[in-house]
This record gives C-alpha cells, sequence and structure tokens, in this order.
C-alpha cells in the first residue's frame, strides 16, 4: 500500500507576527516550525517540509532532526505554490497530510484520525472541534492533479469548496486544531 506523505507548509513570511514566527520559541524553547514537525513526523512514515528559499537557519533545525526539507522557489507567491511543490516531490503517494508550521498544538490523536480517515478511503478529511473545521487537512490521491494545480495564496480549501460532499469531518476534543499563532500574544 502507498503511504500517505505529510507536508508541512512552513514557506511562509510571518508578516502579521512581526518577526520569523516559525523560529519563535514555544513555552518549552522548541522553535515553532519544529515543533509542529515533529509532530507531523510522528503521524506519518514520510513528512517534507516545504520551506523559503534562504531559509538556512530553519533547514539547519530541521536536518538536525533527520526531517526532510523541500525548498520552494515560488513561495514568495503564496501557499498555494508551496502545497503544490510538495505534493510534486511525493506525486506517487496515496494521499497527503498538509500541516501548517504556525499549528504547534495539535495533538498527535488528531494527527492520526485524519491519517485514518484517509487510509480508509475517504477522498478529503479534516478535523473539526466545537463546530469549526481545523487542521490538518489530509487529501487522497484522488486529488492530486487540483493540488498539483495550486497556485498563489490559493490552497486546498479551494478543492474542499468545489467538492464539500466528499469532505470526511472528524470530530474532535482537541482546540489545538484551530489554534494557530499569529501574533506573539
Amino acid at each position: 500500500m502507498k503511504e500517505i506523505v505529510g507536508i508541512l507548509l512552513a514557506a511562509g513570511s510571518s508578516r502579521r507576527f512581526g518577526a520569523d514566527k516559525r523560529l519563535h520559541p514555544l513555552t518549552d524553547g522548541t522553535p515553532m516550525a519544529l515543533a509542529s514537525a515533529r509532530h507531523l513526523a510522528a503521524a506519518c512514515q514520510r513528512s517534507i517540509v516545504v520551506i523559503r528559499p534562504g531559509d538556512e537557519v530553519l533547514a539547519g533545525l530541521l536536518a538536525a532532526e533527520g526531517l526532510e526539507t523541500l525548498v520552494c522557489d515560488a513561495a514568495e507567491q503564496g501557499m498555494g505554490h508551496s502545497l503544490s511543490c510538495g505534493v510534486a516531490a511525493s506525486a506517487e503517494a496515496a494521499g497527503w497530510l498538509i500541516a501548517l508550521a504556525d499549528m504547534p498544538y495539535i495533538q498527535a490523536t488528531s494527527y492520526r484520525a485524519v491519517l485514518q480517515a484517509l487510509q480508509g478511503g475517504a477522498r478529503m478529511a479534516r478535523p473539526v472541534f466545537a463546530g469549526e473545521m481545523g487542521h490538518p487537512v489530509g487529501f487522497g490521491a484522488a486529488c492530486r492533479e487540483a493540488l498539483l494545480a495550486l497556485i498563489g495564496d490559493r490552497g486546498g480549501k479551494s478543492i474542499i469548496d468545489a467538492h464539500p460532499e466528499q469532505l470526511q469531518r472528524c470530530p474532535l476534543t482537541d482546540a489545538g486544531v484551530l489554534q494557530d499563532v499569529d501574533r506573539p500574544s
């Protein structure tokens, strides 16, 4: 059976944060992007961290952990480019579990719930907490072409919006699936 590949989108510019939030230390001192990458890697046998050109510090931290990185030359053009770059680097996969570097509080059980939905045949899967859709988001191989066609700031949400009836919702009790860090406060 082909594997589900984890893709961590870590190529953003942190404009609202005011500094490189990916390197911002959490309460235990771990840089935010590294914590998110560890959580994704614990769920997926293969995970890829998509970074932007010139990310030597982050690339070094990830390499020290033995994590696979991929530089997306078009990262400045938006999340869609980063996502399609990660999918292209793993086009043979049975699906993708897409996570964000600024969401380090997602519990392992949440990653596994979305992963299991994909393994069970879901075309798309997403966690739900308190009635709100969260992350990570899973896409099966049937979404490959749509993911590869993403550009600009249009991420996977556009694919879900085009086929909402194909989305499997995974009800969870993990508030971390909604908790992204956009500002230092």
